[in-house]
């Protein structure tokens, strides 16, 4: 290196490394500070490395200094910070390894050749070591994220597969990670560690931004872990390994909370896993897995197409086909309307043919149907058949039934006003049987007012049932805010915080749009009733709560500790909407332009345009 800033007092620095206006002399003396640094004692090493871990960020394809080292010297480093703990304890060395293990995984992120070069370069044994927690947790976060891209390429997989550890590993670090982060960091607020604080705020804020970043990580660290385990899923020879029940159960919970904004987390394993048939074999086996598929896939979770795939191809598999459809098919029959999910077109028309070929395939003996279940999918082909057959009528026969069915229907308003709950449910069922397929809108109407009366029935899985028929038949798709306040209401009687709040969550979204006065948000204030149930079930469904549970409640100097504030009564907000009928009935239905249900199929506008549940609490929280 020739010349050095007359103003720099440290020769070879980096930051003057990269002034060098010669490009010849400025990528020696890069290739010679890369492979000068990890034996080097200097102080202030920490400045380097992170402008590197900047410059990583920012320009994650730049190929420049991958051909010069980098690798080779972050993968030092962190070995260096493994063996020599004074090192590593001097200066501000100890967030070195930190910074190391995230400029490799940025690196990796996007291009395979780097990733073959990390490889080559010697970066997988040091990250397994941070994997196994040799440092801390946020050590952990980055190997695994790093060894995560690694593992998605097939030239560089075979080279991750090959440390057998990796995969037990990431099991045990998914499983626990959450209880990690509580009992090692949020927990106890005097005694974090102070460079854990500096690298989740960069500086800025205090112990409530240090407690939301913790949470933030820890959410990243769970679905980072799934990730890598995910990549080994898609190959047969690992699944025996994945497949255990007790990693197995744990994966519908694993969501990765509101923080997690474009993980499929748990879910999205699963669908890894049912893929192949190895995986739906223990998956079948696993009832409580079975049912946390039915309710994520009758939820508003952003992965619902996830479970609602996993759910078809378990009753496909003539193996597992017959363990599964009695839970499944309720569920896949109230889903069996919907038009288009995302990417999946015609998903309604799919679950229909599934269910049609299970009941041609089941025989007689141990493995056939119950009568209920062969019911429920029989109701189903005959209201296509229904469909079908009032294409051929003519028009003023079906406005005949709309208008029978909407006299019945304003019986079932009137039976429900004078507290004949049970009456009501059953003229909006006589009401249903007698409306036009097509005649969509009024359909929505009454599946959610029979919820409605299912809820104050005390009857929640048949007002789950009515609510997702609603959902799955309102244009646009899962927008119908007094369906999804309903099973809001009926998820929160069964106890599934997660699936309560994700409905609730977008109730609100869908006040705040609605031209419905009843239902419009003055002033852009959320519902009392609304706000109490979110509070309370994002409370219940707290990312570190059975952490918490299990460890005790946050502590502060001089506090005595509370895990997350006191429980408080909710009661009030459960006959919040038990009025809407009579405002279903004269809103929903009266106002509707009769002309619209005529329309072809192919010409409704069903796009799928829910909006992301997790940016929708973002934007309301911080807003």
């Amino acid at each position: 290196m020739d010349k050095v800033s007359s103003d720099c007092p440290y020769p070879g620095c980096f930051f003057c490394v990269m002034k060098e206006g010669n490009p010849s002399k400025r990528r020696a003396s890069i290739l010679k500070f890369f492979r000068e640094l990890p034996s080097q004692d200097d102080d202030g090493q920490v400045l380097p490395i992170s402008g590197l871990w900047n410059t990583a960020m920012a320009h994650p394809n730049d190929p420049e200094f991958i051909e010069l080292g980098i690798f080779e010297c972050m993968s030092a480093l962190i070995w260096k910070g493994l063996k020599n703990r004074r090192w590593l304890s001097h200066d501000q060395n100890i967030y070195i390894p930190y910074y190391a293990a995230h400029i490799i995984g940025s690196y990796t992120m996007n291009m395979e050749e780097f990733a073959e070069s990390a490889v080559h370069a010697g970066v997988i044994p040091p990250l397994v070591e941070l994997l196994r927690g040799r440092l801390t947790w946020v050590e952990q976060r980055v190997a695994v994220r790093a060894l995560g891209h690694l593992a998605t390429y097939s030239s560089t997989f075979p080279a991750v597969a090959s440390h057998g550890e990796i995969l037990e590993l990431s099991i045990q670090l998914a499983m626990s990670s959450l209880e990690i982060v509580y009992s090692h960091f949020y927990q106890y607020v005097d005694r974090r560690i102070s460079y854990h604080c500096d690298l989740l705020t960069r500086g800025m804020g205090g112990v409530e931004m240090e407690s939301r970043k913790a949470e933030e990580w820890a959410s990243q660290l769970q679905c980072w872990s799934l990730q890598l385990i995910n990549c080994f899923a898609f190959k047969p020879e690992f699944l025996p390994t994945i497949c255990k029940a007790e990693f197995l159960v744990k994966l519908p919970g694993m969501w990765g909370g509101l923080v997690n904004e474009n993980s499929p987390a748990g879910i999205g394993l699963l669908r890894t896993i049912c893929h192949h048939k190895l995986g739906r074999g223990p998956v079948a086996s696993c009832p409580g897995i079975i049912e946390a598929l039915c309710n994520i896939a009758r939820s508003s979770d952003d992965w619902q197409y996830m479970a609602i795939d996993c759910l078809l191809w378990l009753l496909q598999d003539p193996s597992t086909c017959h363990k599964v459809i009695d839970k499944t098919v309720p569920a896949l029959v109230d889903l069996a309307e919907i038009s288009a999910l995302g990417d999946h077109k015609k998903l309604g028309d799919t679950i229909v043919t599934v269910l049609q070929e299970c009941i041609q395939s089941q025989g007689t003996g141990r493995n056939s149907l119950s009568n209920r279940t062969k019911e429920q999918i029989e109701e189903l082909i005959n209201s296509r058949q229904r469909l079908k057959w009032e294409k051929s009528m003519p028009k003023e026969d079906l406005h005949i039934k709309q208008a029978a069915a909407l006299v019945v229907k304003l019986e079932g308003n009137s039976l429900f006003s004078s507290g004949n709950i049970s009456g009501a449910a059953s003229k909006y069922s006589e009401a249903l049987a007698l409306c036009p397929m097509r005649s969509k809108k009024e359909r929505v109407v009454l599946y959610s007012n029979r919820a409605q009366c299912y809820l104050l029935l005390q009857q929640p899985l048949a007002a789950i049932s009515d609510a997702t028929r609603a959902l799955c038949l309102h244009n646009p798709l899962n927008r119908h805010a007094k369906s999804l306040w309903r099973r809001a209401q009926a998820y929160d009687m069964l106890g599934l915080a997660k699936e309560s709040l994700l409905d609730a969550i977008l109730f609100i979204n869908e006040c705040s749009q609605s031209n419905d006065p009843d239902l419009s948000l003055r002033q852009n204030k959320v519902p009392d009733y609304a706000e109490r149930l979110v509070k309370k079930q994002m409370r219940a469904a707290w990312l570190f709560r059975e952490a918490a549970i299990k460890h005790g409640g946050v502590h502060c100097e001089g506090d005595a500790g509370d895990t997350f504030g006191r429980e408080t009564d909710d009661s009030e907000w459960e006959t919040a909407s038990e009025s809407d009928i009579g405002n279903d009935g004269r809103d929903e239905m009266g106002d509707d332009d009769d002309d619209s249900e005529w329309k072809n199929e192919d010409e409704r506008n069903d796009k799928y345009d829910k909006p992301s549940i997790k940016g929708i609490v973002r934007d309301f929280y911080n807003g």
